[in-house]
């Protein structure tokens, strides 16, 4: 399968900023892990896909009130059980954050279940991206 992009927007509001008045790193981890899951489920079923591990997420610049968030999720590599997927967060078209998370696929009693998918990457920004994943693979 190709990769396929997944994007969501947030809107900035004031209960989402800390106490430097920027958005606060809980609320992005959150829009993180939502656009990761979302970019797993154009693969996999939605209700058997589990968050195993937030690789990190890489913060260039704050984002500030009344700013746009855009997570640009894709599914870019796949284990046996597992798929990882790379969020971008950009705002005014400038990459803002960006990190990888590993999702399970899981059977009806919580256990790594294999998924039979394959992704294959085209582009050279997204080889890129599957070769930091597969360095981050670990089934």
């Amino acid at each position: 399968m190709n990769i396929t992009p997944v994007v969501t927007h947030h809107f900035v509001k004031s209960e989402d900023l800390n106490h430097h008045g920027t958005l606060f790193a809980g609320r992005s981890a959150e829009w993180f892990v939502e656009a990761g899951l979302l970019a797993a489920a154009s693969y996999l079923p939605i209700g058997n896909i589990v968050c195993a591990k937030i690789h990190g997420m890489n913060f260039s610049m704050p984002v500030n009130l009344g700013d746009v968030a855009q997570f640009i999720g894709k599914a870019v590599h796949t284990g046996k059980t597992s798929l990882i997927a790379n969020i971008c967060l950009r705002v005014r078209e400038q990459e803002v954050l960006n990190g990888f998370i590993t999702f399970v696929h899981v059977d009806g009693e919580g256990r790594p279940f294999p998924h039979g998918v394959e992704i294959v990457a085209e582009s050279e920004e997204d080889k890129a991206l599957q070769k930091q994943a597969r360095s981050l693979h670990r089934d």
